[in-house]
C-alpha cells in the first residue's frame, strides 16, 4: 500500500534532531503572526499533538522560548496564551520579504563589510547576520552586496564599504557562502516535497489538520534553506541555481494549502478573547503570482 505523501515527510521530520522550539517559531510566524500574534497554548498543543509531540516535550520548549526572550506569557484566568514577544516578533518580520518575496540584491560590484571584534558578540549575532543573508568569509568579518539591511544584533560591527572586481567578487562569494550547499539543499526541500503536489490537487477537499500541518513543515523547512541564501543575482551565481524553481514551487503549494489550513486556524485557534482574529492583509500578500 502506497504511503500518504505527508505521512513520509512527517516521518522524515521525526527522524531529524528534536526541532520543536524551531518548528513552534514557525508556527507562530506564518499561521499566528498574521491573525493577531496570540493563541492559547492547548492550541499549539492540538496542532504539535498531529506530529506526535509529547505535550511535556511542548511546554518545555515554549518555557525555553519564553525564557530566551521568543515569547511572552499572558494568563487569563488558567488559560496561557504565547504570542511572539518583541525580540521573536522583530526576527521574523524582518525575514518575511526574504522567505514569502524575495528579491536579488541589485549588486554593483560593492559589498557591505561588517568587523566584529569581540567572541561574545560574533557568537550572538551570528544566527541574524545569516539570516539577513550575510557570509562569513574569515572570523569576525561578514560580508553581503551592498544594500543589505544589517540586522540589529550587529548594530555594534565597524561598518564599511569595499568594492570588488568581477574576479575578486566571485573569489569573495566562493570564500563567504557555500553555494552548492545551498543548491543541494534547494534541490533536498523540491525532492521532499514535491510528491505534495498532486494530494493538493487532486478533486476532494484538502483535511485542514492535514493541510495545515503540510503548510507549516513545508515553510520550515524552505525557510530553513532560503535564510541562508544571499539572494546574489543572477549573474554571480552557479549555472541551473534552483532556488526559482524552489519558490514558484513552495508559493503555488502555500496557496492551494493556505484555504484548508486557514479552516483549521478558524475551527481550532483560540486567542484571549475567543477565535483567532481574521487573517490580515499580510497573508495576502505571501507568495504574489505563484
Amino acid at each position: 500500500m502506497t504511503r500518504h505523501p505527508l505521512a513520509l515527510i512527517v516521518s522524515r521530520f521525526k527522524r531529524e534532531p528534536s526541532r520543536t522550539g524551531s518548528l513552534i517559531i514557525t508556527f507562530y510566524g506564518d499561521a499566528i503572526l498574521p491573525r493577531g500574534g496570540s493563541v492559547w497554548l492547548g492550541t499549539l498543543l492540538q496542532f504539535l499533538e498531529m506530529l506526535e509531540i509529547d505535550g511535556g516535550v511542548v511546554r518545555t520548549a515554549v518555557s525555553r522560548l519564553a525564557a530566551d526572550g521568543w515569547l511572552d506569557r499572558d494568563k487569563v484566568g488558567r488559560k496561557s496564551f504565547y504570542r511572539l514577544a518583541k525580540r521573536g516578533r522583530e526576527r521574523f518580520e524582518a525575514a518575511v520579504e526574504h522567505v514569502y518575496n524575495p528579491h536579488p540584491s541589485d549588486w554593483s560590484g560593492r559589498f557591505e563589510v561588517l568587523l566584529i571584534g569581540n567572541g561574545a558578540d560574533r557568537e550572538s549575532s551570528r544566527t541574524a547576520l545569516i539570516e539577513a543573508g550575510f557570509g562569513n568569509p574569515i572570523p569576525g568579518v561578514w560580508v553581503a552586496p551592498s544594500g543589505v539591511p544589517v540586522p540589529p544584533e550587529a548594530d555594534g560591527a565597524i561598518q564599511l564599504e569595499a568594492s570588488a572586481a568581477e574576479e575578486a567578487g566571485r573569489r569573495l562569494i566562493s570564500e563567504s557562502w557555500s553555494l552548492e550547499r545551498t543548491a543541494d539543499s534547494y534541490r533536498n526541500f523540491l525532492k521532499t516535497f514535491s510528491p505534495l503536489k498532486d494530494w493538493a490537487a487532486g478533486t476532494g477537499a484538502l483535511d485542514p489538520a492535514d493541510a495545515l500541518l503540510a503548510r507549516i513543515l513545508m515553510i520550515h523547512h524552505y525557510r530553513r534553506v532560503i535564510l541562508r541564501d544571499p539572494l546574489l543575482p543572477a549573474a554571480l551565481l552557479p549555472p541551473d541555481w534552483p532556488a526559482a524553481e524552489a519558490h514558484q514551487f513552495c508559493g503555488r503549494m502555500y496557496q492551494a494549502l493556505l484555504p484548508a489550513s486557514e479552516k483549521w486556524l478558524n475551527e481550532h485557534g483560540e486567542s484571549h478573547s475567543g477565535p483567532l482574529p481574521a487573517p490580515g492583509a499580510e497573508l495576502r500578500r505571501r507568495f504574489p503570482a505563484s
